[in-house]
């Protein structure tokens, strides 16, 4: 007879990760990294109620974020990385991961209507935060896995990269260290574009990269680049919104340009990668048509859109799948 699970164990972390974000959304690490403080010097910093600060406090004692000697909380080096002041910071991701919040909790009614009857978009024209929340997410995401891809792909060919959707460019910089000989463009809401202008001038790229502001489900692309990047792109869209994408793309490339798609990429089954599988939940609560794809289903968009040559390059478990292929000359 199999044991009946642990609900409350099992099933209750978000509890946990409903502590820590609310910790990070009123910016309580932040705090405590200039100096130690008591739950009442923190709470009348943050205009708060003292014993509901202390009761947070600690949890994240328990959940090792934080040390408490003689009533005053410090960082431990773990929780440091949730300091908007530490190098390595990963508060831009808990900030998103808040903001994502809301559309989760939609989940039951989504699943009854098909849609998100109340959604709230990771990206928001009118909201400044909300946008520098999503795309400093992406760069805690971004940083390490970007070398990695761009040291995986050989593309000693290429000349010119768009970076579709490029966020603050963490992907581009990647690849222009790597590739010498290559220059870029990165194309990406207005928004979003000061964002990239100032992570290129802190990495001393802005002469080899040329920021254009524009939205890539509305707008044609520029032309003039023969390699396209889409780097966590296609999840968000619909089959029929990435064979419109993928057309447009192959407009703006040059026979014998290339494409290269980074993103989940799942098997037959749907259900490997796991982290896949759970991804196309959470773009089931944060967009109208998003979803993880197998290669099949990629592949045949691609060929819709009159690529050829399309090709699995890597598969991987934390969203670092490419796909390649190619505009015939």
């Amino acid at each position: 007879m199999s044991q009946a699970p642990d609900i409350f164990t099992e099933y209750a972390g978000w509890m946990k990760a409903r502590i820590v974000l609310a910790a990070a959304e009123l910016d309580m690490f932040t705090q405590l990294d200039e100096k130690p403080l008591t739950a009442e010097e923190l709470a009348q910093k943050l205009k708060a109620d003292a014993r509901a600060v202390a009761r947070i406090l600690d949890c994240l004692v328990v959940f090792e974020l934080l040390e408490k000697q003689n009533g005053r909380y410090r960082l431990t080096e773990k929780g440091a990385l949730f300091s908007s002041r530490h190098p390595e910071t990963v508060l831009p991701m808990l900030l998103h991961m808040n903001n994502m919040w809301d559309n989760w909790a939609m989940l039951s009614e989504t699943v009854k209507q098909g849609k998100n009857p109340r959604l709230k978009p990771a990206v928001e024209a009118k909201d400044e935060e909300v946008t520098k929340a999503f795309i400093g997410a992406m760069h805690v995401i971004g940083k390490s896995l970007s070398r990695e891809i761009a040291a995986a792909c050989y593309l000693s060919r290429f000349t010119r990269l768009i970076d579709i959707g490029g966020g603050s460019g963490t992907y581009t910089i990647a690849f222009l260290e790597k590739n010498p000989q290559m220059k870029a463009v990165i194309f990406d809401l207005p928004g979003v574009i000061p964002l990239a202008e100032e992570r290129l001038a802190a990495e001393r790229l802005t002469g080899r990269v040329q920021l254009v502001a524009g939205d890539f489900s509305k707008d044609e692309l520029p032309k003039g680049c023969d390699l396209a990047l889409l780097s966590a792109i296609i999840h968000q869209n619909s089959p029929q919104e990435n064979l419109e994408l993928f057309r447009k793309i192959y407009r703006a490339l040059p026979p014998g340009g290339a494409v290269l798609i980074r993103d989940h990429i799942m098997d037959e089954s749907r259900t490997a990668p796991p982290a896949g599988a759970l991804f196309a939940i959470n773009m089931l609560v944060h967009t109208t048509g998003g979803d993880t794809y197998t290669f099949n289903e990629v592949k045949g968009l691609l060929e819709q859109a009159g690529f050829t040559g399309v090709k699995l390059l890597r598969s991987g478990e934390r969203m670092d799948c490419l796909v390649e292929a190619t505009k015939p000359r």
